[in-house]
């Protein structure tokens, strides 16, 4: 919702709830400098996705293809959560 990956989507990896962070994959990449470890081997670049905070990310419903909000529904003893735009289950 906010920074520079705003308006990408990916999968969740890790959600630490915690910390209230989340890590989705190939979004907030960092550029990691990795020095050589023996003689003759070559430095290297790595990219790696870092966390997200939770407050920054939106569920995105499988129907509609629009990030939204749910909504908890009752439906025979177990709860099932609802896209607040095409009233679709998640």
């Amino acid at each position: 919702m906010a920074g520079k990956d705003k308006g990408k989507t990916g999968n969740v990896i890790e959600v630490d709830s915690k910390l209230g962070r989340v890590l989705i994959e190939k979004l907030n990449l960092m550029k990691k400098h990795v020095r050589p470890k023996k003689q003759g081997q070559a430095g290297q670049i790595i990219e790696a996705p870092r966390k997200i905070d939770i407050s920054n990310v939106m569920i995105v419903c499988g129907q509609c293809k629009k990030a939204s909000r749910i909504s908890l529904k009752r439906d025979n003893d177990k709860k099932v959560r609802i896209c607040k735009k095409c009233q679709a289950t998640i």
